[in-house]
């Protein structure tokens, strides 16, 4: 009997064998279906435990297993009444299996198994849906989370943390494999996929477009998630999707009525200057963790500050703004959001450059309530971009905190990494009528940061009403929030219930219209669909939207609203979309004989990742003050360093030595462990002492081309002409001066024609990241070079080797 490299005392194996997921792609809507396959070697029964993360909106609706060729549909109950049910299965010698959310976020779900006899297979399937992301360039994005890590907790949380004792495995030792296929759908016709893993490739089994499939070409690597991008032909088009309800389903309920969903995408909206923008930043010893796992990946540290560079040089001057880093503590650039000058971005940028993860935990409640205790500045609406890695105990506290402040402070956020909590970045967003960001793997954060600029840069729709236009006796009840915030080029999902009386097949036709308002001007998408709805057996439409409306309830319990717990409750049962209220519960009784012997738990491991190197240090012996500290606060402090695990290690194998006076945050260590730390007297008595630790990629940012000629940019859009400037357009600093075309030509008239045509000419590929700094660019020049213009870009475009088109100026 194989056994694998577990992070426990008695390395048992654990039964999960596969996972094979079926994947069913309709446009911007997936239905997805994970089995999972279980084989009980050892000689008693066991209780097999498997905690996953799935995506905070997902609605999970069904749930089986087939033991022995014996297949047993579970059933949503009540909670309690289905653990009740579960634990006297087990009393009684069945087998039975539940599946419940786990944890307090909402993205994270436990499939335990019990009871499983010695010998015995079994496969568990579960089916979810849920909508997808669309990117910057139009594509649909999947994500199937692999990487499990544990949320960070805050000092003095006693919530449940569900999966920070965990087992895990190094990646190349997991007991279980995993498999995909995928099917993709489009009217409009599909026309490639993208993903970070092998794939087969792109078959179209109907002959036309319109359907495609494609699998995993192999086993994909468990340091990251597997992510498909698909393109579809036409993804900007706005839509509507009429779904039947579900035969037998009392009429006018939930499940018995059509469902629609409404995609709409508002016309683009003109920019403003005004604004004060507040940027909260992650400097938690997490975000020292490299994007990927490439050996030249950069740190999530490293990945921010570039983008807090790019976001800074694309501020419009007259704005506010400031910057925040948080990990167990927290601290600011200023007091109060200043304004945006040349003297106040210098400063800024210099400080951003010096930043390092080096705060601690993840402790971000604290934080928000200082930014929404300063005072707002007047004619200057607050946007707040919070960018970390989302792994937080406390998740529904951090979002009731912005969904206090959303009529004052719009806020966006960033997932940075593959275990960052949907929960936490979708909720925060939604709360505060932003957007929402994941950059996983090897995405690069800058451009889908400036694409959130963008719309922050863009006056919020207000005046938002729908309307409907329907035969008579029939009316559409939306399910889940009404619209609060929409923003240029960004989608609007709108479920309804479609009540009444349909018409008869073929005579008529519905329309829903969304006005809304900029200043004073209006703006209006109507859309017109026919009142035919779609039939078919797994309902995407009616669970995604009983998942919208559970999440909008769930936010109305915390808030305490009368009734909202019973609505709840029965709209998931009604609907088999589990919730923090229910769990699928299924108990074998076909088996004869009761399950006979002790059972034994085993939980399910998830891959190690370079974070758990520490068992690599400690198993040396290690001295010194400021290297030690760091290591340890890093490693402990900041979650990585289970305390359980630890205790686990000989007390001889891990012994660090420190002076006293930096022992004053060892109190989270739990006393019980303090013996593997040893005190000694002064730094200086120790010639042992290692040297300070040279920052990793300590001018990582720099070595960007883009980067370096960005970083010489003045805050009215300007640059001026040096020999840095010439460095970073790649000629020499005579050629920087003397091909200037007319001494009349003022020299940083040039040098920012000269900027310019080489972000078009050299950079176009990161046309996202450079868009908006550009703007201020050209508006500059144009003000300032006279009637020389024509003259200084066909100078710059010799120089440079370019072609850039006059139209970019204007001309």
């Amino acid at each position: 009997m194989l056994t694998y490299g577990l992070l426990t005392s008695t390395k048992d194996p654990v039964p999960l064998r596969s996972g094979s997921v079926a994947l069913l792609l309709r446009g911007f809507v997936a239905d997805v279906a994970c089995e999972l396959s279980y084989r009980n070697e050892e000689a008693e029964p066991v209780e097999a435990v498997f905690v996953f993360p799935l995506d905070a909106e997902a609605a999970v609706y069904a749930f089986q297993a087939c033991l022995g060729g014996t297949c047993v549909e579970a059933q949503l109950h009540e909670r309690r009444e289905a653990r009740e049910m579960y634990e006297d299965a087990l009393a009684g010698g069945h087998t039975s299996f539940l599946l419940e959310e786990a944890g307090a976020g909402g993205d994270v779900f436990s499939c335990t198994l019990g009871n499983l006899p010695p010998g015995v297979e079994a496969a568990l399937t579960l089916r979810y849906v849920c909508e997808l992301p669309r990117e910057p360039d139009g594509a649909a994005r999947f994500v199937l989370p692999i990487v499990l890590r544990p949320r960070y907790a805050p000092q003095g949380w006693v919530g449940e943390d569900v999966i920070q004792g965990l087992p895990r495995a190094p990646p190349g030792e997991l007991p279980y494999t995993l498999s995909l296929s995928a099917t993709l759908e489009s009217p409009h016709g599909v026309e490639r996929v993208v993903s970070n893993c092998p794939l087969t490739s792109l078959s179209y089994p109907g002959g036309d477009r319109s359907s495609a499939q494609v699998s995993l070409a192999e086993q994909p690597p468990w340091d990251r998630d597997v992510e498909l991008l698909v393109y579809y032909a036409e993804p900007h088009k706005p839509s509507v999707v009429l779904e039947a309800g579900l035969p037998g389903a009392e009429p006018g309920s939930l499940m018995g009525d059509p469902a629609v969903m409404v995609t709409l995408m508002p016309n683009l909206l003109e920019a403003t200057a005004a604004g004060e923008f507040i940027f909260l930043l992650d400097r938690s010893g997490s975000m020292d963790s490299t994007m990927d796992a490439r050996a030249d990946s950069p740190t999530r540290i490293d990945c921010a500050k570039e983008t807090l560079i790019l976001l800074l040089k694309s501020l419009p001057l007259g704005c506010y703004f400031n910057i925040y880093g948080f990990g167990s503590e927290f601290e600011s650039f200023y007091p109060r959001s200043v304004e945006y000058t040349q003297k106040t971005m210098s400063k800024s940028l210099k400080r951003v450059r010096r930043l390092r993860a080096d705060l601690g935990g993840t402790e971000i409640l604290e934080p928000l309530g200082a930014i929404y205790r300063s005072p707002c500045r007047d004619g200057h609406p607050r946007q707040l971009f919070v960018f970390t890695d989302g792994e937080v105990c406390n998740t529904r506290e951090v979002i009731a905190e912005v969904q206090r402040h959303q009529g004052s402070c719009r806020c966006f956020s960033f997932g940075i990494g593959e275990g960052a909590s949907t929960a936490l970045i979708k909720g925060i967003a939604q709360a505060g009528g932003g957007s929402a960001e994941f950059i996983t793997g090897q995405d690069r954060m800058q451009p889908k940061a400036l694409q959130s600029l963008k719309r922050a840069l863009q006056l919020a729709v207000t005046c938002i009403a729908l309307s409907w236009d329907l035969p008579p006796g029939m009316e559409a009840v939306l399910l889940g929030p009404a619209p609060k915030v929409i923003f240029a080029v960004h989608r609007c999902l709108i479920y309804a219930q479609l009540r009444g009386q349909p018409p008869p097949p073929g005579t008529a036709v519905g329309g829903v219209t969304l006005q809304y308002c900029i200043r004073e001007q209006s703006y209006k998408e109507t859309l017109a669909f026919p009142l035919q709805p779609q039939a078919g057996d797994r309902l995407p439409v009616h669970r995604l939207a009983a998942k919208a409306l559970l999440l909008d309830l769930e936010e109305a319990m915390s808030a305490g609203a009368k009734g909202a717990w019973s609505r709840a409750l029965e709209a998931s049962l009604s609907s088999g979309v589990v919730c923090s209220l229910t769990a699928y519960v299924g108990v074998d009784t076909a088996r004869g004989q009761p399950v006979q012997g002790p059972l034994v738990r085993r939980d399910v491991p998830v891959a190690a990742t370079t974070h758990h190197a520490f068992h690599h240090l400690g198993r040396r012996r290690l001295v010194g003050c400021s290297q030690v500290m760091r290591n340890l606060q890093h490693l402990v402090v900041t979650r990585y360093w289970h305390f359980s695990e630890l205790e686990r290690l000989p007390k001889s194998s891990l012994c660090f030595r420190l002076p006293q006076k930096c022992l004053s945050w060892l109190h989270c260590i739990p006393e019980r462990l303090r013996g593997h730390l040893q005190c000694r007297g002064s730094e200086s008595s120790d010639p042992e002492v290692p040297p300070e630790p040279v920052p990793q990629k300590e001018r990582a940012a720099e070595e960007s081309p883009l980067l370096r000629l960005v970083s010489l940019q003045n805050a009215d859009g300007s640059w001026d002409l040096g020999p840095l400037l010439a460095a970073a357009l790649g000629v020499s600093k005579t050629d920087a001066r003397g091909r200037k075309p007319s001494e009349d030509v003022a020299p940083s008239v040039w040098a920012t024609v000269l900027a310019v045509v080489w972000l078009h000419g050299r950079a176009t590929g990161q046309r996202n990241e450079w868009e908006l700094l550009e703007v201020k660019a050209v508006a500059w020049v144009r003000d300032q070079a006279g009637p020389w213009l024509s003259e200084c870009l066909e100078a710059a475009n010799a120089l440079l080797g370019c072609s850039v088109d006059p139209a970019i100026f204007g001309l």
